[in-house]
């Protein structure tokens, strides 16, 4: 057993890939491609990977398994949606009535934003990070709150979208700005309905037992391929967690 900063996701997934490959006899029509900010949304290797995803015909994404080893055959389309409240800001016991509190406007903002998730579809919303303010006597000019989104069906980025952009505040003077939005789009099942039997088959051969399937709420860079019609299985790494 490994321990260590990034062991499970994912160094051990990067040396399977090297020794699966540097194991076939014949290595012609495979290529490995490997990046360093898929943590960060991929924003600048993005372009590359679908590219060459598309190129090669087929994806095998060695991410880290799912529990008890299982590959990923789906996964949910993630983003991080930043909503930034501009208020104004005062004295809060000599002048308070001068400003405009946007730390008031975020907290009614985050219990209206909680509620966009829709369970029936499986899409989860889930407001994680709150900053506001600056001292503990002035009213705060700013206050910024991330969002954590999650959605398995394609349609609910639009739905998303227009709620976030239709925000509005019931404290007078605030205004409202919202940044980022989803990222990854999601991964459907689909996508790795051909080459699920393929892994499985592969699995009995060398005497490895039953190989399970499921789907994921984590993004990957599998979720990019997929979108592009890619065939495309994901989880194949390490064991563990």
């Amino acid at each position: 057993r490994a321990m260590g900063p990034g062991v499970f996701d994912m160094k051990a997934g990067i040396v399977q890939a090297l020794h699966a490959v540097a194991s076939l006899a014949d290595r012609s029509g495979v290529e490995l491609l490997i990046t360093s900010d898929e943590e960060v949304g991929s924003l600048t290797s993005r372009d590359l990977i679908e590219a060459r995803a598309i190129a090669c015909g087929s994806v095998l994404v060695c991410e880290p398994s799912a529990d008890g080893g299982a590959v990923k055959i789906a996964r949910k389309g993630t983003g991080t949606f930043e909503v930034v409240v501009h208020g104004k800001a005062s004295h809060a016991g000599l002048e308070p009535e001068k400003g405009v509190n946007a730390l008031v406007a975020a907290a009614e903002l985050i219990t209206h934003i909680a509620t966009f998730g829709d369970l029936s579809t499986a899409t989860t919303v889930t407001p994680t990070v709150a900053v506001a303010g600056t001292v503990d006597n002035v009213v705060p000019a700013e206050a910024r709150v991330k969002v954590d989104v999650r959605v398995e069906q394609p349609g609910e980025k639009e739905r998303l979208e227009g709620l976030f952009a239709s925000l509005v505040t019931s404290v007078p003077g605030a205004t409202i700005e919202v940044l980022g939005g989803i990222n990854r789009p999601p991964m459907p099942a689909t996508a790795s309905a051909t080459l699920f039997p393929v892994a499985v088959a592969a699995a009995a051969a060398a005497g490895l037992g039953e190989v399970r399937g499921v789907g994921v709420g984590g993004g990957s860079d599998g979720n990019f391929t997929a979108a592009r019609g890619v065939p495309t299985l994901d989880g194949l790494g390490a064991v563990g967690g």
